[in-house]
Parts: C-alpha cells; sequence; structure tokens
C-alpha cells in the first residue's frame, strides 16, 4: 500500500523517529495529527487494473501501490504504524497483527508452509508462546535447549530459532549476537517486547525477525490489544499473505493509539525503568525477599521470590493493580505459576526458573516512593534477614 510516507533510512536519533516516524508526510496533506481510517473497503472503477494490483500481491506480499484495496489486505493507519516501528527496530519492513499470538502464529506458519516446522527454542518464553509450540497446535515440533545448544539442536527442517531476552517472566538474558552465529541460515526471531527498540535492537546483533506483544509498551497505556513482527521485505510479503488468509488484521483503531503511544515509548521507558531499578535494589536488600532479577540492560521489569506466601502479596497490593499483562503507565503485579505460564508444564516451568514463589512486577510511571509504600505493606510484616541472602541477579 502506497501511503506516500518517505521510508528512507535517516541517522535521526530514537527519540526523534519516535515522534516523527509514520508521520513524515502529514505536513504536506496539510495535517497535524495523522488520520483514522476506517474503511473496510475502497472504491475501484478500474476493475482490470485492480485483478493486476491482486495477482502482484498473491505473487509476492508486497504492499500494492496507489489505493487501498480492502481492510484485510491492509490500511493506511495501521501502515504508518509499521512504518514507524521499522524505524525504531532497524528493520525494512513491519507487518502487525491483532495480537501478539498472532503475529507468531504467522511466523510458525510461513516456515511451516517451506515445509520447515521444526523449531528450536529457549527457556522461558512468554506461557502461551511456549504452549503454542509444545502443543503443537499448529503443526509444529519444538527442541527446547539453552543458549549454548543452539547449533547441535538445528536440523534440516529447523525453520526457526525462537528467544526472548530479557525473558518472560525471570528476565533471564541471552547473547543475540552469538545465538545469531549458532543459527546459521536459519531465521532468529527474538521477542523484544520487555526490551523494547529503546533498550535493545535485535536487528542489529543478527536477528532476522523482532516480535512484540505491542499490547504492552508499544501502545503503553493498557487500551490496545495487538502484535507486530519487525523484519526484512522479504518475510514481510509472506507475513502479509498469511495475514489476507487468516484475517488476524489489526482493527485501524488499535494501529492509531499504537502510533501515539511510540511517540512517548523513549521518555516511558527510561523513566519507568528508573523506577524499577530503585525498586529492584530496594527489594533485593529487604529480609523478605529471597532473590530479586532485573537485568543488565534494566527496563522496567522486575521479578522477586519471597520468603513468604506470594499470593498474600498480591492479595496486599493498593496501588499496584493486580493483574496480567503488563507495560502500561500504571504498575501491575502478578504470579506467573498461577497466570501468565500456568500452562506451562509444572516441571518445565520450575525446570526455567518460574519458581512458585515468584512474583512478577511491571513497573509504571507512579513516584517511587509511592509505589514502595505499596509494596512494603503488601510484603507484611520484616522478617529476620536470612544468614546468608541471596544477591540480586543481573541475568
Amino acid at each position: 500500500m502506497d501511503n506516500g510516507m518517505d521510508t528512507r533510512r535517516t541517522t535521526r536519533a530514537l527519540a526523534t523517529e519516535a515522534v516523527h516516524a509514520g508521520r513524515d508526510d502529514l505536513a504536506g496533506l496539510g495535517l497535524h495529527a495523522p488520520p483514522i481510517d476506517l474503511s473496510t473497503t475502497y472504491p475501484s472503477y478500474d476493475s482490470r487494473a485492480e485483478a493486476a494490483r491482486i495477482d502482484a500481491f498473491a505473487a509476492t506480499g508486497a504492499e500494492p501501490d496507489g489505493p487501498p484495496v480492502y481492510g484485510r489486505l491492509g490500511n493506511p493507519t495501521v501502515a504508518r504504524f509499521e512504518t514507524a516501528l521499522a524505524r525504531l527496530e532497524g528493520t525494512e519492513a513491519a507487518v502487525a497483527f491483532a495480537s501478539g499470538m498472532a503475529a507468531l502464529t504467522a511466523v510458525l506458519l510461513v516456515r511451516g508452509s517451506m515445509g520447515l516446522r521444526h523449531v528450536v527454542a529457549v527457556r522461558p518464553l512468554y506461557g502461551c508462546s511456549d504452549h503454542l509450540l509444545t502443543a503443537g497446535l499448529l503443526g509444529s515440533e519444538v527442541t527446547w535447549t539453552d543458549p549454548a545448544g543452539v547449533a547441535d539442536a538445528l536440523r534440516p527442517d529447523t525453520g526457526l530459532v525462537l528467544v526472548e531476552t530479557p525473558a518472560n517472566p525471570t528476565l533471564a538474558e541471552i547473547d543475540l549476537r552469538a545465538v545469531a552465529h549458532a543459527c546459521g541460515s536459519v531465521p532468529l526471531l527474538v521477542d523484544n517486547t520487555f526490551a523494547t527498540p529503546v533498550l535493545q535492537r535485535p536487528a542489529e546483533h543478527g536477528a532476522r525477525l523482532v516480535l512484540h506483544s505491542a499490547t504492552k509498551y508499544l501502545g503503553g497505556h493498557g487500551d490496545v490489544l495487538a502484535g507486530v513482527v519487525a523484519c526484512d521485505e522479504e518475510f514481510a510479503g509472506r507475513l502479509r499473505q498469511v495475514r489476507f488468509a487468516t484475517g488476524g488484521v489489526l482493527h485501524p483503531l488499535a494501529g492509531y493509539l499504537l502510533l501515539r503511544g511510540l511517540s512517548t515509548l523513549p521518555v516511558r521507558v527510561r523513566a519507568a525503568s528508573a523506577n524499577a531499578a530503585e525498586l529492584a535494589a530496594r527489594l533485593a536488600a529487604d529480609p523478605r525477599v529471597a532473590r530479586v532479577h532485573y537485568p543488565s540492560i534494566g527496563g522496567a521489569m522486575v521479578s522477586f521470590e519471597v520468603h513468604g506466601d506470594p499470593h498474600e502479596v498480591i492479595a496486599g497490593v493498593r496501588l499496584i493493580t493486580p493483574a496480567v499483562s503488563l507495560g502500561s503507565v500504571d504498575s501491575l503485579i502478578q504470579h506467573p505459576a498461577s497466570i501468565s505460564h500456568r500452562i506451562v508444564d509444572a516441571d518445565d516451568r520450575r525446570g526455567a526458573g518460574v519458581s512458585d514463589r515468584l512474583l512478577r512486577l511491571s513497573v509504571g510511571l507512579e513516584d517511587a516512593e509511592d509505589l514502595w509504600t505499596d509494596l512494603d505493606q503488601a510484603l507484611g510484616t520484616p522478617a529476620a534477614r536470612p544468614t546468608r541472602p541471596e544477591a540480586m541477579a543481573q541475568s
């Protein structure tokens, strides 16, 4: 779809791209705010030319030149978000979907359609990603390994290597450049939801595919459900074809909200990360906390294991919201073993470091002192510090 935007690479800073990417044509249109195109279909009086455009899309998945065709094939508002996210991740293209799981499904379908149904993956992953692979719901077969074992796990029918770093929910980190090298010609997909392009751009380290649950930090306000894959144009074409055929499209209003969310992404991530680092330090020094996980690259996610009952902490918060999801302007806390990773087999879950006492905290933009006051009272009466406390884990 030709939306008239200049998608050439620039040397603009990330903060500038976050504000302007996907909006470069607005001044020429006499607009300041991006428009929302809610059309499901578009008029065409030249059916022969329309047939040729549809044939071209069927052959390559490239966005059709000229006006839009149909809402399931593409939408101008969604295309603005895709352009902006690709610029932030440093890739040629991005393809948006109705959810992060729809985006991952499309990647697996693309590779499976080529007879490459084997996936090599590193735990932990988001619980539903783990389940999608393990259950073989798309006919895929998975080999779980640690990062050092990726090369040995590859087979002739391996279509994808999948990692998440920092990982959900332990915040374990992976050397992406080393894993990308181990992949050889097999595409590496990195779930970059927790880091966002503000903290990490996996394509710069050799990843071919970058996945986001855009529901989280990219949207940033807990009011939009979406997923997106940033990648090269060749793979993007295949993803568009799967999206068209399966219907996992992103609603234009969601595309608008995501584009708006990107404009404040660097500011939000950095402010929330400062809060998270402060809370992680305080939790690490607290005798009621057994272990704290906080990634070396920073970020707004903190995981910690308590000596007491984690369910009592969930029940005790008043300012922090006990809820699934993450990446919003307000702080959220949840118990992964009960919710986000409940669908993963208990032994596999614990083997990946997701203990029954682990809590995952998505730190928002509230005042850090207010957040600590809430955590402090939710943790209950201070206990005597263990004689050999575990230090904060810098994964």
